[in-house]
């Protein structure tokens, strides 16, 4: 989804200056961006037949309620996606100058489409709003608009994004830093470094704030138990401290060897240094996330790895300014060897952040509704 924003600027770029290399550098992405979606399309299908032979209440439960999300995520944005991947792959001669670009905006628009649908699903098993009970206890909606848009799926799907628009553009200026230490293709070189510098620390900046706040504000308001284990507060505290590094014990009930920012939660949460911060000591036991230690350090290497991506980009940036008008720009090496050493790292910040969006929200499937362990059992 992040190359498929890529891949428009470099097909603008193309528009707006003539230049065959950007046309050539989105041609060569788009290659990328299809096997990615090739890949997605063959796991994609089995997950979902997994709703039935794997979840089958929560199926029996929900379908009314996800499957109206997820069918209108194949019907239009893959639909929408796919005929217009081919087009842009195979199109270009037929279609001009104007439409490749338009067949890219697109593929762009149905893939980030198809982001939202699926975002939205999950979300709604978050903080499920506007439901009713049926008579046979299948959840049933009150309001669709408030399945589809409502300040949980908005928030959490622009941080979603913004992750994939970070790993595009890490795997671009990696590529881009390959080809200048090689010494090979250094023309695209320059341009994908460029471009994944520029983009990615606009990226990151906006994964921070308002982002990644404002989804912290939500989980404080809606989850706050969830607030608790991510941070490592096992007692409820006035002027908590935050937490960068530690180890929680969950049979003592505390966190070993804390480095911590005295009363930094507290501001960071409530924009108040003496706001109280309730404590999984505030909860019933039962209602607690089942494996509080793997929800802390994944939350924890998503935030760390967040704050080196901003690091990294910002500082690209700069190098960019600094050495540009000495014509030094993609020959300072450290900076290269840096982008192309970062490039797991994305993959690793996306996976911990979903982890610890699924982990937070235990034990419930649906959070308040349907709890994991009776959504398994057969219908």
């Amino acid at each position: 989804m992040g190359l498929a924003l890529l891949i428009v600027y470099l097909k603008t770029k193309f528009l707006r200056t003539n230049d065959e290399r950007y046309n050539t550098s989105a041609k060569f992405w788009a290659r990328i961006f299809g096997i990615n979606f090739a890949v997605g399309v063959v796991t994609g299908i089995p997950r979902e037949f997994q709703f039935g032979t794997n979840w089958a209440e929560f199926s029996k439960s929900a379908g009314g309620v996800i499957g109206q999300t997820l069918a209108m995520e194949g019907v239009f944005s893959f639909f929408l996606e796919s005929s217009f991947l081919g087009l842009f792959l195979f199109g270009e001669k037929k279609l001009g100058r104007i439409g490749h670009w338009w067949a890219a905006f697109l593929v762009w628009l149905g893939s980030w489409l198809s982001g939202y649908l699926i975002v939205a699903t999950d979300t709604w098993m978050q903080h499920p709003p506007r439901y009713t009970l049926g008579p046979h206890g299948e959840i049933q909606l009150s309001s669709f608009w408030q399945l589809l848009v409502n300040s949980w799926s908005v928030w959490q799907y622009a941080h979603t994004m913004l992750g994939a628009v970070q790993t595009g553009c890490f795997v671009m200026a990696a590529i881009g830093a390959f080809y200048l230490l090689t010494n090979r293709h250094e023309v695209y070189g320059r341009i994908f470094v460029k471009g994944g510098v520029l983009v990615g620390m606009v990226a990151a900046l906006l994964q921070l704030f308002p982002t990644g706040d404002t989804q912290g504000k939500l989980i404080s308001q809606h989850q706050p138990i969830t607030l608790a284990a991510m941070e490592g507060v096992f007692h409820t505290q006035t002027g908590a401290p935050l937490a960068i590094l530690g180890q929680p014990d969950v049979q003592k009930r505390k966190l070993d060897n804390p480095v911590e920012f005295p009363k930094m939660l507290s501001f960071l949460t409530y924009r108040n240094w003496s706001a109280d911060i309730r404590g999984l000591d505030a909860f019933p036991e039962e209602d607690w996330p089942d494996m509080i230690p793997l929800l802390y350090y994944c939350y924890h290497v998503m935030v760390g790895l967040g704050t080196i991506f901003i690091a990294v980009m910002v500082l690209s940036a700069l190098l960019c300014s600094a050495l540009l008008w000495r014509g030094k720009l993609y020959a300072f090496r450290p900076m290269l060897w840096l982008l192309m050493l970062c490039v797991p790292l994305p993959y690793i910040a996306n996976t911990a952040g979903w982890m610890t969006a699924e982990l937070g929200r235990q034990p419930w499937l649906i959070y308040g509704l349907m709890r994991t362990a009776m959504a398994s059992r057969h219908a």
